[in-house]
């Protein structure tokens, strides 16, 4: 079978939906919404299901652990398949195997199985994840054509933030009419099969693969390479540390039932607000681009990450709690959209799949093993303090980092893959 061509976009290349004209790259988006729909369904029943049962902010805390650690082990090894492998049929097979453990989530809810059970299942969700994680990250330079590169980052960013805007609220809305979790796993296990089949008719263009024999120094080169390039460093240890301080999202179950009183519905909003004020700035990337001062805008935002974390957590209105989230988000996708257009800009084809390998540890510590941290913290000096001291803390990394990383103060355009590089 001849290898596809290179796409084409049908109209001008700086048009907003640039991207959005290729089918293969609706394909893709379509699955991506589907996965991530299902899981952050997944995510709000898991957390509900458990707080209310135990009562104990330890017991969220590990959920973030339970997926953080297979995550961490399996993500690199499955960057390097990434970089060797056809990269569709990787992601089609996480899609499915996220499907068979939702469905075992249902088996293990309704037939009542102890608690060390749904950790095990979440484990293998976080593996699920890491097989998943560096073929998608890599493929879209495979499916559209460099020039829009960056719009097509930006609507893959808006399909991310759209899905976690709908899946909680969705799984909230769920919990709450039928007063079960099963039936949210049972919906996320169907959304993962059908993201399973769109992934799997996806025509993807061949791209440069690893040609050197698998070893310990061609698995660990995306760290090299990551080491090396300290523009990367810089900008996935700042997302890395302020979002493993600055994270709020596994207390939204105290704050919902203890603080707020809203309820499960409630918890699926205070989860949805976030994906909203990202959703939003993503559409205005989308057709307005960082044309100037991309690095400078992107610290601003990471620090701003951190007060509106500060003001979530003092918060005692569901609105302003809502408002703080939605600010939350919308800073961080400003942050994703730089940190992800670098990533591909500043990395050759061959490498994309183990640096996106390393770039999802990093993505991972800061969300799973924050998660964690935020648990453990809360459990010992309360949910509110650890959140305003999370928040606090990620304004003193921005920061320190924006001294220590001077290159990510002087990044300008984003266009320029030669610049990057070089």
């Amino acid at each position: 079978m001849p290898p596809s061509p290179v796409p084409t976009v049908p109209d001008r290349e700086g048009a907003p939906t640039a991207a959005l004209r290729l089918p293969d790259f609706r394909r893709y988006q379509l699955a991506r919404l589907l996965s991530i729909v299902g899981f952050h369904m997944q995510s709000v029943a898991v957390g509900w299901q458990l707080y209310s049962t135990t009562g104990r902010a330890l017991d969220l805390g590990l959920v973030g652990l339970a997926q953080f650690l297979p995550f961490t082990l399996c993500v690199l090894p499955a960057g390097q398949a990434a970089d060797r492998f056809d990269r569709k049929l990787l992601l089609t097979a996480s899609y499915l195997l996220h499907a068979v453990l939702s469905a075992a989530l249902v088996l293990a809810t309704l037939y009542r199985l102890p608690l060390w059970s749904l950790y095990a299942i979440l484990g293998g969700v976080g593996a699920a994840r890491a097989l998943g994680a560096p073929a998608a990250s890599a493929l879209t330079p495979h499916l559209v054509p460099a020039a829009v590169l960056p719009n097509a980052i930006a609507w893959t960013s808006t399909t991310r933030q759209i899905g976690v805007l709908t899946g909680p609220a969705l799984g909230g809305l769920l919990y709450g009419a039928v007063q079960a979790a099963w039936p949210v796993y049972r919906a996320s296990a169907l959304a993962s099969a059908l993201a399973a089949v769109l992934a799997l008719r996806m025509h993807v263009r061949p791209g440069r693969m690893e040609p050197r024999a698998v070893s310990l120094r061609t698995v660990l080169a995306g760290f090299e390479y990551v080491w090396r390039k300290r523009l990367l460093l810089g900008t996935f240890s700042l997302d890395l540390f302020a979002v493993l301080l600055g994270g709020a999202t596994a207390l939204l179950p105290i704050y919902a039932k203890d603080i707020l009183h809203v309820g499960p519905l409630g918890l699926g909003l205070l989860r949805s607000a976030p994906a909203v004020g990202a959703g939003v700035t993503a559409v205005l990337l989308a057709h307005h681009p960082l044309e100037r001062r991309a690095g400078k805008k992107m610290l601003g935002c990471v620090f701003l990450f951190g007060v509106a974390t500060v003001v979530f957590g003092l918060s005692r209105s569901f609105a302003l709690s809502l408002l703080a989230l939605a600010l939350l988000g919308a800073t961080d996708m400003v942050s994703v959209v730089v940190r992800l257009t670098l990533e591909q800009l500043a990395t050759p084809p061959e490498m994309r799949g183990r640096v996106s390998a390393v770039n999802m540890m990093f993505i991972g510590a800061s969300n799973e093993l924050g998660d964690f941290e935020s648990g453990l913290v809360a459990a010992w000096i309360g949910a509110v303090p650890a959140v305003v001291l999370g928040g606090v803390g990620t304004c003193l990394v921005v920061v320190v980092w924006s001294r220590l990383f001077p290159e990510m103060r002087d990044v300008d355009e984003l266009r320029s893959a030669h610049a990057i590089r070089g």
